[in-house]
């Protein structure tokens, strides 16, 4: 029995290309009819139809086919299921035209290494991503969402509604917002005029 090649393509978001990745397993001599693909997905999410499809269509002496492991896997428990799993199946693992053997001890580490460095990679990239957001927002470029209407529209739709001439859904449609913004709207205005009131006068006798 001839053995296969069985290519293997992941994109996180679907808003991302497959097309490099199908080019370059087609340059490692995988037929476009076996490869398979997981749109979405991201490499720590073990439920990936994709994968699942791929390692099935390996038989014993194929080679599953991807351009970098971290289109594979993403962590380290992630990447020795993998691996025990083609053990098991008898498959070699090809990474961009370096081929392991699960089987063989030394090709068995040098993918554990791997697996390492793409996990440390993953890390590192959650850490600037992180680390990212934190200096925006001290910046004030992330400051959550904002409210719909200034501290003075806010104030002058209280004092409409005070005068009794006008309701709620009448001020909803008057401002623009829905009556939700409106009640959010009155209770941040009647706590702010409590709060007012119940600061004492500097130097008052008691």
């Amino acid at each position: 029995m001839t053995a296969l090649l069985v290519g293997y393509a992941r994109v996180s978001t679907d808003q991302q290309d497959l097309t490099s990745q199908r080019d370059g397993l087609a340059a490692l001599g995988v037929a476009e009819s076996r490869i398979y693909v997981d749109h979405g997905l991201t490499g720590t999410n073990r439920e990936r139809p994709g994968l699942r499809e791929a390692l099935a269509a390996c038989r014993e002496g194929d080679t599953l086919v991807v351009t970098k492991l971290d289109r594979l896997a993403r962590s380290l428990p992630d990447a020795r299921a993998i691996a025990d799993e083609l053990t098991v199946r008898q498959v070699r693992l090809n990474l961009g035209g370096s081929v392991y053997d699960p089987n063989d001890p030394v090709g068995r580490l040098l993918f554990n290494v791997l697996a390492m460095v793409a996990e440390f990679e993953s890390d590192l990239i959650r850490l600037r991503t992180r680390g990212g957001m934190k200096v925006a927002k001290a910046k004030g470029h992330l400051r959550g969402k904002q409210p719909k209407l200034n501290h003075r529209q806010e104030a002058h739709m209280v004092a409409l509604l005070d005068s009794g001439e006008y309701t709620t859904a009448d001020l909803a449609d008057l401002f623009g917002v829905a009556r939700s913004t409106v009640y959010r709207a009155i209770e941040r205005e009647r706590i702010l005029r409590a709060t007012s009131t119940s600061i004492p006068i500097s130097g008052a006798q008691t």
